[in-house]
């Protein structure tokens, strides 16, 4: 489905049929800004050259038409940020995704922190999520997602599946496991999700939620990313099965 985990690259001439995500007004897209910036929402800089790096917005200059991003001035993928061709961005408010070019990056160094400072975007799109049908799995079949630690290799997780779609799921993260952060790219994921549908995919954690207090654990809201065909077409397999065996369920 996704060949790599950039963000799919918008075609402003792509014509009628984009018009309805694209924002252009000045006043709209600095209101969208301020929400990511005031919420201080995980927005994911994607480059050309497949640098990633999760930030969050730093400030807004309308006057001078420039933003800021928090950027650790140690980082390679930071300054590999600004060296790529091109740059986009993307970040989430509840169910809506706004993604937007970031063009003119520089870093910039002050006493005690650096930002990544881009020019204002001049146009936005704004998407509605889970534009593909989500499944509850079913418990009895042990749907589990397998991989390493992010940040302790040595450390595998094998954690339950709690509900998935053709282009992301949610997994239940114990609260005896270190936590995963947003923003974070999980690659070498096995997801077994019953007897006949077991493929490996990469996952980029966009969300990290409570449940409530009984669970004992959070919600960690991922995108499914580098499916090939095969992959594909097996999870769609799976959402139709399980769904039809939701509607028999509830008939009995």
């Amino acid at each position: 489905m996704f060949s790599d985990t950039r963000p799919a690259p918008i075609d402003s001439n792509a014509g009628s049929s984009m018009q309805e995500f694209r924002i252009d007004e000045p006043h709209e897209i600095r209101a969208l800004l301020k929400a990511l910036m005031d919420r201080s929402v995980v927005i994911n800089l994607s480059g050309s050259d497949g640098t990633a790096y999760p930030t969050t917005l730093w400030s807004i200059d309308a006057t001078q038409g420039k933003l800021a991003f928090s950027v650790d001035l140690m980082s390679p993928a930071a300054q590999r940020m600004v060296e790529a061709e091109e740059a986009s961005a993307v970040g989430y408010l509840d169910q809506i995704k706004l993604q937007f070019d970031v063009a003119d990056r520089l870093l910039v160094h002050g006493k005690n922190a650096c930002v990544l400072q881009t020019s204002m975007p001049r146009e936005l799109f704004r998407f509605q999520r889970r534009s593909a049908y989500r499944v509850r799995t079913l418990e009895r079949t042990a749907p589990t997602a397998i991989f390493r630690h992010p940040q302790m290799p040595d450390m595998r997780l094998e954690l339950r599946v709690l509900d998935v779609s053709a282009g992301g799921c949610a997994l239940f993260l114990p609260e005896n496991v270190p936590p995963v952060e947003p923003g974070v790219v999980i690659h070498g994921t096995r997801l077994s999700l019953d007897g006949d549908t077991e493929f490996q995919t990469s996952l980029m954690v966009h969300h990290v939620t409570s449940i409530q207090p009984q669970a004992k654990g959070v919600r960690l809201g991922c995108e499914l990313t580098r499916l090939d065909a095969n992959a594909t077409r097996a999870l769609q397999r799976y959402i139709d099965n399980t769904q039809k065996r939701r509607r028999m369920l509830s008939l009995d």
